[in-house]
């Protein structure tokens, strides 16, 4: 039996298998988690489709007293709850807490007002009245960088707008999730929200499933292209939050100390793990040595290690895929710049690496030109402005980036121009669930958070009526 259950129509039940969960601090499973029979998918959409009609029924003001008590049922199980977080994904004790606890607060802060009917026109014997309609069951699916705030987020939106939800964390980290649902489960009618588990084989079932209507995707682009194909057939509506290669592009009236820090938390929070993390700095020749010299000071000074040990600061890459991938960036990378930074022991065990900066690297390495999501930083030499835009431009991605000066009116210029669906001056990530995320290009398409970001999850209806 699993450590822990899923929660299908009510119910917490034992799935057809079980998968190990592993302790990247560690590389060692620690935990067991349950994977779904095909009868049981059947039977969660099932149970999502049979609970939505009540569902959809009830008033926006019920749903959110509901969202609420799930809130506080996360809150008093916080520290259980941030502690099995820290284990399973590695970011250390503290920020794990920071998660489950921000969690708890966006279930609370649910609201529904934007899914108030609207009056467009009421004049001359015509009223034209626009409303948001549900649209049924939601399939939410995440990444593992973030799976608890990631996921609560899309759940909230999805259940107060008058959906059902089906949802699946990824494969490696599916524990606080489980076990957050079988914590909420009293809170919420049966089916309402129903949760599994995944071996790597659960996702393309659910997201080409006929009877699911809409899809919250957050996770890489390789994977979003396959969850747009899924849904081709039935023209279910998406949510596409994919990655990115987020460029800050420093000007040359910056104080070198002052943009190293903000380049250094930009850079690698969560370890790098984070979908708008900076993942590439340009940086003018005026001020490149001494920015390169200050950001290895601050990477040398980072304390990595196993997240439930105190004053740990960065911890381990998720997984042994992504730990070797990064690795062989950085044996990449090596081979076009210099590493600065990476010093310092490290456990013996576990998918570590020490933050670090590769400079005298140029656009066109694997480093540059890739999502690395993880602890190196590539710093890019420049002479002129427009053309670092430019080449900041020039990728595939466009799901953030920042412009770093003293001078607001010169750093708004370049904002405007970068190719991005958030721009941030001077700080880099700011996100915020008042605030809409969307990407652009191949980062995805939809918005999450805000008005627009629930709208998403709702068909308008228009009814003109001659009075």
């Amino acid at each position: 039996m699993a450590d822990v259950s899923m929660l299908i129509d009510g119910a917490l039940v034992d799935g057809e298998r079980d998968i190990d969960v592993v302790n990247p601090a560690l590389a060692e499973p620690f935990a067991t988690a349950p994977v779904p029979s095909d009868a049981q998918l059947d039977q969660a959409v099932a149970a999502a489709k049979a609970a939505y009609p009540a569902w959809a029924a009830t008033s926006v003001a019920e749903r959110e007293a509901a969202l609420h008590a799930c809130g506080d049922i996360l809150e008093a199980n916080a520290d259980m709850l941030a502690r099995i977080l820290t284990q399973e994904q590695g970011k250390p004790l503290v920020n794990a807490l920071r998660e489950v606890n921000g969690s708890a607060a966006t279930f609370r802060r649910a609201s529904g007002k934007a899914l108030a009917d609207r009056t467009s026109e009421d004049a001359d014997g015509r009223r034209i009245v626009q409303r948001r309609r549900p649209l049924g069951v939601v399939v939410t699916i995440v990444a593992w960088n973030f799976p608890l705030s990631m996921m609560v987020g899309k759940i909230a939106a999805a259940l107060v707008a008058g959906n059902t939800v089906v949802a699946k964390p990824a494969p490696t980290t599916p524990l606080t999730t489980l076990r957050a649902a079988m914590l909420i489960a009293e809170a919420l009618p049966k089916g309402v929200l129903n949760v599994v588990g995944d071996d790597g084989t659960v996702g393309p079932k659910l997201t080409s499933h006929p009877d699911v209507r809409r899809i919250s995707f957050t996770g890489s682009t390789a994977t979003g292209r396959k969850v747009m194909a899924n849904a081709a057939d039935t023209l279910k509506r998406l949510t596409l939050e994919l990655g990115g290669n987020d460029a800050a592009l420093v000007l040359d009236d910056c104080n070198p100390k002052e943009v190293a820090g903000g380049l250094f938390t930009g850079a690698f929070g969560n370890s790098g793990q984070i979908c708008v993390a900076i993942k590439r700095a340009y940086v003018p020749d005026a001020l490149y040595d001494d920015v390169c010299d200050e950001l290895a000071t601050l990477c040398e000074g980072a304390i990595v290690g196993d997240g439930l040990e105190q004053g740990t600061q960065f911890g381990p890459l998720q997984n042994k895929a992504q730990f070797d991938r990064v690795r062989g960036l950085i044996d990449d990378a090596a081979q076009h710049g210099t590493i600065m930074g990476d010093s310092g022991t490290l456990p013996e065990h576990g998918y570590f690496i020490r933050p670090q900066i590769v400079r005298d690297i140029s656009d066109g390495t694997r480093l540059v030109d890739e999502e690395q999501f993880g602890p190196v930083l590539p710093v890019i030499r420049y002479e002129d402005p427009e053309d670092a835009l430019a080449r900041a431009n020039a990728s595939p991605y466009g799901l953030g980036g920042s412009v770093w000066s003293t001078n607001p009116e010169r750093a708004r210029s370049f904002a405007e121009r970068m190719e991005s669906g958030s721009v941030w001056i001077n700080r880099h990530p700011d996100l915020a669930h008042h605030i809409p995320f969307a990407g652009a290009n191949q980062s995805g398409f939809g918005v999450e958070y805000a008005d627009e970001g629930l709208e998403e999850f709702t068909q308008i209806q228009v009814i003109t009526a001659r009075v």
